[in-house]
């Protein structure tokens, strides 16, 4: 029987953004620290301390905005210190600890403008919006990490990487570094990051997002905080009192390919020869299969300019080519997780992929998520509950998954790598790393209106009529939308404050 797959937190909150055309705008995600203005105390625990530090989201990004943080003598940053004392920030997602945790968690995704984008009337409801969906989600939500322990492991597993790059920088290279954890949706917050690094006296910052492919919704959101911060605070994070340099994608780099492969080949070491004889057959000839999950971002994204998807494709190729060929008896196929809602996302679809699989008689199948390097819920809920047992169902009988890196020796070894080189290569600031990869210029719903392009095209595509009428439909497409999400919050809005279901308020009952 075929199981209800639960909508994932990242991607549901993503998806929320796009999913009634609601002119989501990715390059300056706010920050959401927990400041709940009127709702101070959901879903926060007694034990936390209070975050009140809020980004002005009317900022734009500009490369003059962090001119101030450059040294443009130094072409790195471990020059012209004296003094040098070298922190790493590492950058992630964050998730909720205990049961307790969640509903805060879920009330910072959707407290975001840039997740949930009211119309400018009903911007002022955006608190009292994600206080009711944060708790209609809650007790789902709650159940999905029941079934994982109870909470996300993610901070204890970034805690592990932290204090293992930080001995590997030590042993191998002689740097003492501090390292530093700014989560983006939960504690510990970037800002309380930032507010150690300044009582360390850090003036030598290596920021590292712990995500391998950059995308606007991930490492592309982080670093907008950071740019904030910076931009608004240049009296403590300008060049007179530290450096700092970016590393905003590093899926290339040989020590982290390997790493992966390494995980991958255990894996498909470990099929039996009874295992590999049932996945041979006239109808299927090559008996171990190895598909990518990587997580999957809305369309609209890449057409706007995100290069995940072209990094995802290129580090996949380059894992490939250290695993054994099709001659070998492997073939590796790639697919994207955690889609919701109606609008297109990154194709193909694992929940499609895995029955297809089944259909053409495969048996033995190790699934890599990919863009993941540390257990979450969508590793170890999604893939290893929802997607086993689809794949199960699906006739996939032999089913291996490759762990995320968590603290795999030689993955530790290549970020104290990265953290090395970054200090003696000339340096990038936040602001070059959000240009490098388009974030400053991702405005999706100019993207979406191809009526400005002109008759030469973009990228030697030209405008033609399927462009124009497409066009059309998607302008009617957002209209829809916002019209939509009024009617939705104004019901949410009668429900909160009647108490009641709103069919019941015209005389309706079941």
């Amino acid at each position: 029987m075929r199981i209800t797959r639960r909508r994932t937190l990242s991607a549901y909150c993503l998806a929320l953004s796009v999913d009634w055309g609601l002119g989501f705008t990715p390059s300056a995600p706010p920050s959401v620290s927990p400041s709940y203005t009127s709702f101070d105390d959901i879903g926060r625990s007694s034990r936390r301390p209070k975050a009140t530090t809020k980004l002005d989201t009317a900022s734009v990004l500009t490369l003059d905005d962090d001119v101030s943080f450059r040294s443009v003598a130094s072409p790195s940053l471990s020059m012209d210190l004296k003094d040098p004392k070298v922190g790493v920030l590492l950058l992630n997602l964050g998730g909720p600890e205990t049961g307790e945790d969640v509903e805060g968690f879920l009330y910072n995704l959707f407290a975001d403008p840039d997740i949930i984008r009211l119309p400018p009337l009903l911007a002022p409801l955006q608190s009292l919006v994600a206080l009711l969906i944060s708790k209609r989600r809650a007790p789902k939500s709650r159940e999905a990490y029941d079934s994982i322990g109870g909470g996300s492991p993610i901070l204890q597993y970034t805690r592990a990487q932290a204090d293992l790059m930080t001995k590997s920088l030590k042993d191998r290279y002689g740097i003492d570094a501090k390292t530093y954890i700014g989560m983006r949706y939960w504690y510990p917050f970037t800002e309380e990051a930032l507010a150690k690094i300044r009582e360390d006296d850090i003036n030598a910052l290596v920021i590292l997002p712990l995500y391998p492919q950059f995308s606007i919704s991930t490492s592309g959101s982080s670093l907008r905080v950071l740019q904030e911060e910076f931009a608004k605070k240049s009296e403590l994070y300008g060049p007179q009192k530290m450096f700092h340099t970016v590393i905003p994608s590093w899926y290339d780099r040989p020590g982290y390919v390997k790493s992966v492969a390494n995980l991958i080949q255990q894996e498909l070491d470990s099929f039996t020869p009874e295992e590999l004889k049932e996945g041979t057959s006239a109808e299927q000839p090559i008996p171990r299969h190895v598909l990518f999950s990587a997580h999957g971002v809305p369309a609209s994204y890449i057409e706007a300019g995100d290069p995940y998807k072209a990094q995802i494709e290129d580090c996949v190729e380059r894992i490939k080519a250290l695993l054994p060929s099709e001659e070998d008896g492997v073939k590796v196929h790639l697919s994207f997780q955690s889609r919701v809602g109606p609008v297109e996302w990154l194709r193909p679809y694992t929940d499609d992929v895995l029955p297809s699989l089944g259909e053409q008689g495969v048996k033995n199948l190790v699934v890599v998520p990919i863009s993941f390097v540390s257990e979450h819920i969508e590793t170890l809920e999604e893939i290893d509950i929802e997607y086993r047992e689809l794949a199960l169902e699906s006739g996939i009988t032999n089913w291996r998954r490759s762990p995320a890196l968590n603290t795999d020796p030689t993955f530790i070894d290549d970020m104290a790598d990265m953290v090395a080189d970054a200090l003696s290569e000339p340096s990038q600031t936040i602001t070059e790393a959000c240009v490098a990869n388009n974030v400053g210029n991702l405005e999706l719903e100019p993207v979406s209106n191809q009526l400005e392009i002109s008759s030469a095209g973009v990228g030697g595509v030209g405008f033609d009529d399927n462009l124009a009428y497409s066009s059309k439909m998607r302008k009617g497409e957002i209209f829809n939308g916002r019209l939509a999400m009024v009617g939705i919050v104004m019901t949410c809005l009668l429900e909160y404050f009647s108490g009641q279901p709103l069919i019941h308020l015209f005389g309706i009952s079941n």
